[in-house]
Parts: structure tokens; sequence; C-alpha cells
């Protein structure tokens, strides 16, 4: 990109920056030209929030959505594979199977597996680790989140969770703090525990299909995480008995929510085991987590308040209280 044209297209809603942790440095996120444009030209403006509310709209975009996930399960989209990789700088070194060709369908690619130890859990043993190749945005509670950057008005752990306000779940996590995890295309597209734990009940939420990219999480007045297609899983840490509530949120052409041992009712999982994963599209996981249950990093806190997205791998933690 022409130098200085970065700043210009975030003022412009074609565009956002990232913050790399390790360097703490910006880095402009990378999309093709016509996908930030269409989402300029979709998401940016008052009138395009008011057609983004009708029936008809919402319609297609589920219509699409669909449609583009049974074409990336066909055989003959495995072709898109090798130009998926170079548009998206995907390095292949680190997956379980690095044959390209081994793929039966572009899906199969889009939630490939990595290889045994590429995404170590770190120390300490008590704290929470991220649960997927994300850009991460957290806050001590909802009120934060909404001031910062889900500009929905009905962001809430209720209407997030699907349950009234007065529900034994919505007092278990009231006050609560959220952690939100954005993937990319070129993400790895399967999500991990947080905490060792016991998978509870998942709770589905039919929605939408918006776009959960920060040009349109951020506007005023759309309702986006909770208006979208969803799935809550619950979680029972394995120490102090608290809930957790994973909230694996689907978007614009995500075809699928899939959950593989987050669907093991009972069973006992480890921090870092493998939960589930989306098929194709950008998407996103919420985890909730009850009040003073963990302590966010401070470098994270700063850059949700800035706002700014932070890049972080699966695997990496963050301590609890």
């Amino acid at each position: 990109m022409v130098p200085g044209l970065e700043k210009l297209a975030a003022a412009y809603h074609v565009g956002n920056f990232v913050m790399v942790r390790e360097k703490r440095q910006l880095v402009f996120e990378f999309m093709p030209l016509y996908a930030r444009i269409g989402m300029h030209l979709l998401f940016y403006g008052t009138q395009q929030r008011k057609l983004l509310k009708t029936d008809w709209l919402q319609n297609l975009l589920k219509k699409q959505s669909v449609k583009q996930g049974i074409i990336y399960d066909s055989p003959s989209s495995r072709f898109a594979i090798p130009s998926f990789v170079k548009t998206w700088s995907i390095e292949t070194d680190e997956l379980l199977d690095p044959e390209l060709d081994h793929y039966g369908c572009f899906n199969e690619f889009f939630y490939r597996r990595l290889k045994p130890g590429a995404r170590p859990i770190d120390l300490p043993q008590d704290g929470i680790c991220s649960v997927a190749d994300c850009r991460l945005t957290v806050y001590e509670n909802m009120s934060l989140a909404r001031e910062f950057w889900v500009k929905g008005r009905n962001f809430t752990i209720p209407s997030l969770l699907n349950v009234s306000e007065d529900s034994p779940v919505a007092r278990d996590f009231e006050d609560g703090s959220v952690a939100i995890f954005r993937l990319a295309p070129s993400d790895y597209h399967r999500f991990h525990s947080p905490i060792y734990c016991t998978v509870g009940n998942i709770h589905h939420v039919d929605g939408e299909y918006f776009t959960v990219n920060p040009q349109a999480v951020t506007q005023k007045g759309l309702d986006i995480l909770t208006a979208n297609i969803r799935s809550v899983l619950y979680l029972r840490d394995a120490y102090r008995g608290c809930p957790i509530a994973f909230v694996a949120v689907g978007a614009l052409l995500v075809g699928s929510i899939k959950w593989t041992t987050g669907a093991k009712t009972g069973a006992s999982v480890k921090r870092g085991d493998e939960l589930g994963y989306f098929a194709y599209g950008g998407s996103t996981v919420v985890a909730v987590f009850p009040k003073d249950f963990v302590k966010y990093d401070d470098d994270l806190v700063e850059n949700s308040k800035i706002p700014m997205e932070t890049l972080v791998k699966a695997g990496v933690v963050l301590p609890c209280t």
C-alpha cells in the first residue's frame, strides 16, 4: 500500500490497524481492496444502517452465506486453495498436513489442523489462554465494551447469551468481563478451551449473518454480536466451579459453527484443548467470565481502550485473579 494511505483508509472506514503485541507495533490489517470498499459501502453511514435492518438485505446475506458454504464444501472448490494461501500469506509449514492437494475441498483447508505443539500453552497454570489465533479486545465489563468497541445498544450479557435479565444465568455473569477474539479469514479457524473445565450444555441462537469486522462492529446503531447467529457453550471451571460462557458467533460467509470436544457434555477438558471450529469466513468468539474471575494484562486493557485490537495466538495465557 502507498505510504500514509493506511491512515486515510482507516479514517474513511475502509480498513483498520491492529497491534502486534511482541513488537508494540501498529500494522494495517491486510484485506483485498474490493472487500474493504464493499464493507464501507454497506456498513458506513446512516442510510446504510437503515438498509441493514431491512428483511430483504438480511435474507440476502443469509442466503449468500449458506450458498457460499455449500460451494466451499464441494470437491471443485479445492482448486481455490493455492490462491487463498498466496493471497493471505498462510504459513503451510505449521500445518499437520502441508500438502495442499490432500484437502478434499476448500473448507477442509479452511478449518485445517496444526502440528502438535504449534500453539504451546504458556504459563502460569492458573491463567486463561487465548482461545484462537485472533485479534483480541478485553473489557472488565460490558459497559466498557460498549463505550470503546461494540457500539450496539443491545450488547449486554443477557442479550448475548439470549437469556432473560432475571434468569439464574444472567445473575451468574452479572458485572462480568468479556474477551472478544476476532478471527480473520487468514487465521487458523479452530478454537480452544480457555480453562481447565467440564463441558456443559450448548444453546443455539438463530440470527443474522453480518460481518464481524470492526468496520461493522464499531458502528453506532448496529447490534452485530447480539444479532448474528451464534452458539453458546457453557463451561464449568475445574478449580473454582465458576461458570464460563463461550460464545461462537457466526458471520457473513461463515458456513457453520462446528463443535468437536465442545459437543461432549460432561467431558473434562484441559486448557488449550480443541472445542470446535468455524467453516469459511471471518468469525468471532466472545468469552464471558464472572466478575473478578480474570485480570487482563495491562497492555491488552490499554490497547482495547484506544480502541485497538491486539494480535495474539492460541495458547497465550492471561492471568486469573
